[in-house]
């Protein structure tokens, strides 16, 4: 009884997610060109801001990438993660998204936008939008964004973290992690794609300490990581340490490219998360091809951005479109 009143809260669970997503039509209201007619100057002036910013601080490529995904996937792509709090109860507030960086980077580019085109680009939009220009500046591929989406005006510091329903945890295994992009609309596909993103990104060293250190309670190590590569790792990041950052893909985290793929086929994914893609017959044939001579990766890239940026999204007269990305208007 008991384990059929908890497959119930589970199904119920996913019927309210699904009601909360699917009021995204899979982006219908989203188009290529939103902005031509009323501001036809909007992509070029985001292109513009993140190339000036990317020539002196391009460690934030990979944060303000992240920062699209952990939009779309709360609430969906809405700008939710930008608002502030007063008393810092909003996502941004949030234990997965306190590692983010560069939101004075999006108000510098709604900033341009004002002044060129006052209350016409939404904040959701422009997250997309600077999401694609990092990629491209890191020498990654560039796709044709779909614009339109209008800004939410709720955001809860509990929804990243929600079990099964936030963000998926670094310390995901494949089974969550499918579950949480197909919870979306997305594809296994979509899932190894988009992991592909951490290429060009960094993580804390308590992201994966226990990985090192602990992974069993035993003070052992993660058995599935090569073990040449905690040695290296051990030498960087030290127990309990906070602060320290450690590339995703060391060597190359500022290049856009496949050697993420490289790296997990050989046992050297940082994150579990990215380590447990091994553990999938998809995602794992994915890997193989994406290293491959005829690698799709970089197409592949662009169409499952598309496909998340079209996540829960509010088009027409839903939402509003914000003056100021930190706060409702």
């Amino acid at each position: 009884m008991a384990g059929s009143k908890n497959l119930l809260g589970i199904f119920m669970v996913q019927i309210m997610l699904v009601g909360l997503f699917s009021s995204h039509t899979e982006g219908q209201g989203l188009k290529v060109g939103f902005y031509k007619k009323s501001c036809p100057q909007a992509e070029a002036i985001v292109s513009k801001v993140i190339s000036d910013v990317m020539a002196v601080a391009p460690s934030l490529s990979g944060p303000l990438l992240r920062m699209h995904f952990h939009d779309c996937f709360i609430r969906g792509c809405d700008g939710s993660v930008l608002l502030d709090s007063p008393n810092g109860q909003s996502e941004k507030f949030s234990p997965p998204n306190l590692s983010l960086r560069g939101y004075n980077i999006i108000d510098r580019v709604k900033l341009a936008l004002e002044k060129a085109c006052p209350h016409v680009v939404s904040c959701a939009d422009i997250v997309a939008l600077v999401a694609r220009d990092v990629t491209v500046a890191t020498k990654g591929p560039h796709w044709e964004v779909e614009t339109g989406r209008r800004d939410g005006n709720v955001s809860l510091i509990g929804e990243p973290t929600n079990p099964g329903t936030g963000l998926p945890p670094f310390f995901a295994n494949i089974t969550v992690l499918k579950q949480s992009f197909a919870l979306r609309g997305l594809s296994v596909k979509d899932l190894v794609v988009l992991s592909g993103g951490h290429t060009i990104g960094m993580s804390h060293c308590s992201s994966f300490e226990s990985r090192l250190y602990n992974f069993t309670g035993k003070g052992d190590t993660d058995p599935t990581m090569d073990p040449n590569y905690i040695a290296r790792l051990k030498l960087k990041c030290k127990p309990r340490d906070r602060t320290t950052l450690a590339e995703l893909d060391p060597g190359s985290f500022k290049t856009f490219d496949d050697s993420y793929y490289k790296l997990v086929t050989k046992r050297r994914g940082l994150l579990e998360s990215d380590a447990a893609l091994l553990n999938d017959p998809e995602t794992r044939a994915y890997l193989v091809q994406a290293i491959s001579h005829g690698s799709t990766f970089f197409k592949d890239f662009g169409v499952s951005m598309v496909n998340m940026g079209r996540i829960g999204v509010l088009t027409g007269s839903q939402g509003e479109v914000r003056k100021v990305c930190t706060k409702t208007n």
